[in-house]
């Protein structure tokens, strides 16, 4: 099989909205993360993994589609569930320089904003060409709107996330719009707005984290 560059993995993966958001070279190999595009959310709500009422859809989902992707290109799926031990994909988002820490604490990303995930990875044994990268959009960002929109004031990269402040403002009515939008600090990234997540989707991880 010959050996696929950039190009052809984003065309396959993008068969399945998923999008390449970032690559590093390890060890001579290469790590393609992946994450959902901008046409995820109506494609996982066709899939098998969303109708038959079992727990935990959107991870059995990428575990089928990378795995097939994997085969495909002649690749190693990774995923950033299903440990201990766990793939350092913090690590690897942070080292393919299209990923930082942003100032609410949460990682930003060059195209998602504070949007970005992953749902998992394809480990190539050779070495594949990765474009150019750019700098945080965070240093540009001069009103960062992701510090004040928080309701509770829950983020931060200096004192860490409030989570228990964080769920107590989901127990209240006010609360409702993140639990059905999702969250207010992600949403106010200006690079978040220009990805245009479907909220449907945001709802769906809100319903999760807060049980």
């Amino acid at each position: 099989m010959s050996v696929p560059d950039y190009d052809s993995i984003s065309r396959a993966a993008e068969a399945y909205s998923l999008d390449i958001m970032g690559g590093v070279h390890e060890d001579g190999t290469t790590v393609i993360l992946l994450g959902p595009s901008r046409g995820f959310w109506p494609l996982m709500q066709a899939a098998p993994e969303m109708q038959d009422g079992a727990p935990d859809p959107i991870d059995r989902w990428s575990l089928r589609v990378i795995a097939d992707l994997a085969r495909r290109l002649d690749a190693a799926p990774l995923f950033p569930f299903g440990g201990p031990p766990y793939s350092p994909f913090l690590r690897w988002a942070m080292a393919s320089g299209r990923a930082w820490q942003s100032p609410a604490g949460m990682l930003v990303h060059d195209t998602a904003g504070l949007m970005v995930s992953y749902r998992g990875a394809l480990r190539f044994s050779q070495k594949i060409v990765l474009p150019e990268t750019g700098e945080s959009p965070c240093l540009t960002c001069a009103d960062k709107p992701c510090m004040t929109a928080c309701p509770v004031d829950a983020l931060s990269a200096a004192r860490g996330y409030d989570v228990a402040a964080c769920h107590a403002f989901l127990d209240t009515a006010p609360g409702d719009d993140c639990l059905s939008q999702g969250c207010k600090a992600r949403r106010a990234c200006p690079v978040s707005q220009a990805f245009g997540r479907d909220p449907r989707q945001s709802a769906f991880h809100m319903s999760y984290f807060h049980r």
